[in-house]
């Protein structure tokens, strides 16, 4: 009985609380936190449309390679919002923004099919943008290959990027590397 009445007094409670003007500012703060969260979130760094009469932008992101910290890729993407698949094309440019240390390099994957450094999935129909980071030990390079996972008219969209190590704390190591080989 005591249980009851504390439901009934709890569901009118929230009645009055729904039919009052708390919804309003509940839904404001609600809105506001899902937008903060999203922009805290995001890593875009630019954003241009496609024109007036589409729903689609380029949008450039900015990753950094979780392991080798000093090198930045950015990569171009069509985004759509209103549809339900993007499309495959895309584009990558990474660049030394730091340093990058020879502890960082003897991390890394350095086999011929090297690591997935960043995936981001594009579509409901289970395509992704992934990329992929080759050492090149021959040229002293890292490689950062872009590239969707479903076919697009008849193609697999990539895209190549490379970081050379010349001049950086990790060139010793790199030279070091001919010797043990």
């Amino acid at each position: 009985m005591i249980r009851r009445l504390m439901i009934l007094k709890g569901s009118i409670t929230l009645r009055r609380f729904i039919n009052g003007s708390h919804i309003s500012h509940m839904k404001n703060f609600l809105g506001l936190s899902i937008a903060m969260i999203l922009v805290g979130c995001s890593d875009d760094v630019g954003k241009v449309s496609l024109g007036l009469f589409t729903t689609k932008d380029v949008v450039i992101n900015a990753k950094q390679d979780p392991i080798v910290t000093g090198v930045t890729c950015h990569i171009s993407h069509v985004e759509a919002d209103l549809d339900f698949s993007d499309p495959s094309d895309m584009s990558i440019a990474c660049r030394q923004t730091g340093e990058i240390s020879a502890q960082a390099l003897a991390k890394i994957d350095r086999s011929k099919n090297g690591e997935v450094v960043f995936k981001e999935s594009k579509s409901i129909l289970f395509k992704s943008l992934k990329v992929r980071r080759i050492y090149d030990a021959e040229n002293k390079t890292l490689i950062y290959l872009s590239y969707s996972t479903k076919e697009s008219s008849g193609s697999h969209h990539h895209s190549l990027s490379t970081v050379p190590l010349y001049k950086t704390k990790a060139w010793q190591w790199a030279l070091a590397q001919d010797v043990k080989n």
